[in-house]
C-alpha cells in the first residue's frame, strides 16, 4: 500500500504544518446556521439541543379541594381519636397512623398545586 502524500504550506519547515490551518470543513447536518450565501455552515464547537419544555397549565379545580379534605380529614381523625366522648373505647394507634397517613397524602397532592 502506498504512502500518501503531505502537503505543504507556504512558510516551509518553520510553520510546522503540512495542511492549512482550518482546512475544510464539513457540512453538518441539523446544524441550524446559515452562511452569508444562504448555505449550510459547519460550526467548530459542539452546541448541544436544546431541550423541549413541557408547558404546563394551572392545575384542576379538584387538587386543592383534595388537598384541604384529605389533610382536613387526617387532622380529625387524630383529634377524634383522644377524645373520650365520641369512641368508647380507649385511643388507638391505628387512627394515628391513619389520620397521620391522609395528612402524608394532602401533602403529596399539594405538590400538584401549580
Amino acid at each position: 500500500m502506498a504512502k500518501p502524500i503531505k502537503r505543504k504550506v507556504p512558510g516551509g519547515e518553520a510553520a510546522g504544518r503540512y495542511t492549512p490551518k482550518g482546512g475544510t470543513t464539513r457540512v453538518l447536518q441539523g446544524a441550524g446556521a446559515v452562511g452569508a450565501g444562504g448555505s449550510p455552515t459547519a460550526s467548530r464547537r459542539y452546541t448541544p439541543p436544546v431541550p423541549v419544555k413541557a408547558k404546563l397549565g394551572p392545575s384542576g379545580q379538584w387538587v386543592p379541594i383534595a388537598m384541604f379534605s384529605l389533610l382536613g380529614v387526617g387532622v380529625l381523625m387524630i383529634i377524634i381519636n383522644y377524645m373520650s366522648v365520641l369512641l368508647p373505647s380507649a385511643p388507638s394507634n391505628w387512627y394515628i397512623i391513619g389520620g397521620l397517613g391522609l395528612i402524608l397524602s394532602g401533602i403529596i397532592v399539594a405538590t400538584q398545586w401549580r
